[in-house]
């Protein structure tokens, strides 16, 4: 007669192997608490779930590759609609630094950790040399200090790079063209000195460049417009100095530039008033010459070209436009009458007060005959 006695032991050890092989490595968890450790969060209590033996299984903010059970995933964001934040009614808030041990996730592809405000100290070197696989690296919304390392563009994989609102200073690294990947970059609000890379043009994928507030000097490189796909420009508020590049206005899908805030000399270059660009800003700068002439193709919903040294009238052809939403010319030294019907029919007088002798509705300034 078979004996069944140990039946039972065999089942539960091969459960027990089971469930082993479907939880994440010790290797896995030992990094992120370590990566927990150097963290410290008051409120909210996500790092609450952070335990037992198997990261993988309900863990906070942490997804794992369901083949491998390696850590895929870091998903933790200041400001959510989570239910964790709605029930104690506020955003979030975190200290401490991100530990270099979470390198040791090799695995690791998008890595999140977004908007908590009080997260200081440097970006680990080790992220641009042991995460081969990182598609995502969002660090937006925090308190880091230091430079974006040297290495980035080891990242091969790397398709958004989001460090804005930070206090990222130095050079943006040379090694950054070598994302060719990329499509989505933001290093907004940040403390990024020097130059724009020359060969800025290999980021080839590239729809979103947003290098605005910090302390970047030079021109805008040439190679820009060879990046087919930017649809979103964003320079503002830094030192750039120089031309406005021509071949800016020969882009294919760029529908918004703004260059505001910044040392520009110059005239505007007359493409980019027949464009694909629907929201063009080049205020605060020290733009000169004559407004470009408007046919059908121009179409702005925000055309601002106020605070430069602007001289002549404001052409007649403005009237052939597509479309003129809001329309700043203020702060130059503009002359003549204002033409009279679309777009200016909806404009308040500060679209164009502080010129030298602009006249006519919606200015309370009469026209001259002569004018």
């Amino acid at each position: 007669m078979a004996d069944f006695r140990h039946i039972p032991l065999l089942t539960t050890t091969l459960l027990l192997l089971a469930a082993a092989a479907t939880a994440c490595p010790p290797s896995d968890r030992a990094a992120l608490m370590a990566f927990k450790s150097a963290l410290h969060e008051p409120h909210l209590g996500i790092f609450k779930s952070w335990t037992g033996p198997d990261c993988c299984h309900k863990w906070y903010g942490i997804s794992c590759d369901p083949k491998t059970n390696r850590v895929a995933d870091i998903n933790l964001r200041g400001e959510s609609e989570d239910p964790i934040f709605q029930k104690v009614g506020r955003t979030g808030y975190m200290t401490g630094t991100i530990s270099p041990a979470i390198c040791g996730l090799n695995r690791l592809s998008s890595l999140t950790i977004s908007d908590w405000k009080g997260i200081s100290g440097e970006i680990p070197k080790c992220l641009a040399t042991m995460l081969p696989f990182l598609r995502v690296l969002d660090l937006v919304g925090n308190r880091l200090d230091g430079e974006l390392p040297a290495d980035i563009g080891r990242l091969h994989r790397l398709t958004v790079l989001n460090i804005a609102d930070n206090r990222i200073a130095g050079r943006i690294p040379r090694s950054l063209t070598n994302l060719s990947g990329l499509m989505h970059l933001d290093l907004r609000n940040n403390r990024f000195t020097g130059s724009i890379p020359t060969d800025f043009g290999r980021l080839g994928m590239l729809s979103r460049a947003l290098l605005s507030r910090n302390f970047l000097t030079g021109s805008i490189p040439d190679s820009v417009s060879r990046i087919y796909r930017l649809a979103d420009l964003d320079l503002s508020l830094n030192r750039l100095s120089g031309g406005i590049p021509l071949s800016l206005g020969r882009m294919a899908v760029l529908a918004t530039l703004n260059l505001d805030g910044n040392r520009f000399t110059g005239g505007i270059p007359a493409d980019l008033f027949s464009s694909s660009v629907t929201n063009l800003n080049l205020s605060r700068n020290a733009l000169d010459g004559k407004l470009p002439e408007f046919g059908p193709r121009s179409y702005f919903t925000v055309l601002d070209l106020s605070r430069n040294r602007m001289t002549g009238g404001i052409p007649a052809s403005i009237a052939a436009a597509s479309y003129v939403g809001h329309l700043d010319l203020s702060y130059n030294h503009l002359c003549g009458k204002i033409p009279a019907g679309s777009p200016f029919d909806h404009l308040e007088a500060a679209s164009f007060e502080f010129n030298d002798c602009l006249c006519g509705s919606p200015l309370k300034r009469p026209c001259l005959t002569k004018q």
